[in-house]
């Protein structure tokens, strides 16, 4: 069985080891010429979704270099209010997927992760060759790259990213939709000095979220970037048409700075330190639900198929799930169906998630606010109300 892969991004280069150790061979076309030519990554927290795909899939040499070059992270998510008082936590880092040491949940930089899904590649990726179109053949598909070669091959996987090539010609009519929510991001070093002055829970490595009172929502949580170096990542949501036009880095820093100015004083000492050229502005899209199709020798998976908010945290963890799942189907009976039905019930209910909070993190209404607050405070209050809330998964 021969298969290719458009796009040696996570989800792409874990399937390809999954395969391999099945002894299917593999093709990864990627349009980057070669393995340093990629964009400088934030870290990622890898949920038991994703490290149980990676377990399954990768070889020993190469899960080693991962947890060698990740750390263990808190699987814990607060609520706090402007002033930093919690109006909630979610603690799962007791759950047994916490404690099993596959599956506890790990802190890694993305350039790391990279690094070890990349060790032992050499021989399947073909770097600077773009996906450009596909045909079916009488028993599989023949796969085009920009450049004019063909391959011909028994399955074609479309890991290509939120802007997939592939999928607008596999399923044109699926479409992401602009949700009218802009995230203004930043990041700021966390030194010796700025992490003496910031409580303990601001650099624990939790998730943390401030729900101010008015429109607006700030994520904050700590990534490591290698070599001992440390950032506080942040994110302010909100409704597209709060934002005064078109703002540049430094602008939309000030905006920030504004809209926060009666915070609690922590939070305002990590924007006042944020340098404005990491300050950029990100349209949050997403994918409708997933409906349907006809199976063909031609699937896809992560981006490609199910772009996600970053406000479930999960993109990442979903797009390594499904080339896990793509794997274990493609070795038992299930095949190119069986994987996306799976997929397409477990990638729904991400799509909903990350929609619904990134829609109630933008909301304009104080209503809406005000409740959720509300239910928050319940939830720390009452136990049983928590467990409702935050349900071990």
């Amino acid at each position: 069985m021969r298969v290719v892969i458009a796009g040696a991004g996570l989800g792409g280069l874990c399937l390809a080891h999954g395969l391999c150790r099945d002894g299917v061979d593999v093709v990864v076309l990627e349009r980057h010429p070669t393995r340093d030519s990629r964009p400088a990554g934030y870290g990622i927290h890898l949920n038991a979704d994703g490290l149980r795909a990676l377990h399954a899939c990768l070889p020993g040499e190469n899960w080693a270099r991962l947890i060698e070059t990740s750390a263990p992270a808190p699987d814990i998510v607060r609520f706090h209010d402007q002033d930093l008082r919690v109006l909630a936590e979610r603690d799962h880092t007791g759950t047994p997927a916490n404690t099993d040491p596959v599956t506890r949940r790990r802190a890694v930089n993305r350039d790391a992760l990279r690094d070890a899904l990349l060790l032992g590649c050499d021989d399947v990726i073909r770097w600077g060759t773009s996906f450009d179109r596909f045909e079916y053949t009488g028993d599989g598909v023949r796969v085009y790259s920009a450049d004019g070669r063909a391959i011909d091959a028994d399955l074609l996987v479309g890991a290509d990213g939120a802007n997939s090539r592939l999928r607008e010609q596999r399923l044109p009519d699926l479409r992401r939709q602009d949700l009218g929510i802009v995230n203004v991001a930043g990041r700021v070093r966390l030194t010796p000095e700025l992490a003496s002055a910031l409580p303990a829970m601001l650099i624990d490595g939790a998730v943390n979220n401030v729900v101010p009172a008015r429109p607006g929502w700030m994520f904050l949580s700590t990534w490591d970037a290698g070599a001992e170096t440390r950032y506080v990542v942040w994110a302010w949501a909100a409704d597209r048409s709060t934002y005064p036009g078109d703002l540049g880095s430094t602008d939309l820093l000030e905006l920030v700075r504004d809209r926060t100015a009666t915070w609690a004083p922590p939070l305002r000492r990590i924007i006042a330190e944020t340098d404005p050229a990491t300050v950029a502005a990100i349209p949050l899209k997403t994918m409708p639900e997933l409906p349907r199709w006809a199976p063909t020798a031609v699937t896809l998976l992560g981006d490609a198929i199910h772009t996600m908010t970053p406000m479930a945290g999960i993109g990442a963890n979903t797009a390594l799930r499904d080339a896990g799942t793509l794997r274990r189907h493609l070795a038992g009976d299930g095949g190119v169906p069986g994987y996306e039905d799976e997929m397409r019930g477990y990638a729904n209910a991400a799509l909903a998630l990350s929609t619904r909070n990134a829609r109630g993190a933008a909301t304009t209404s104080r209503l809406p606010r005000h409740a959720f607050r509300t239910v928050l405070r319940l939830a720390e209050a009452l136990p049983p109300v928590k467990q409702r809330m935050f349900p071990v998964s």
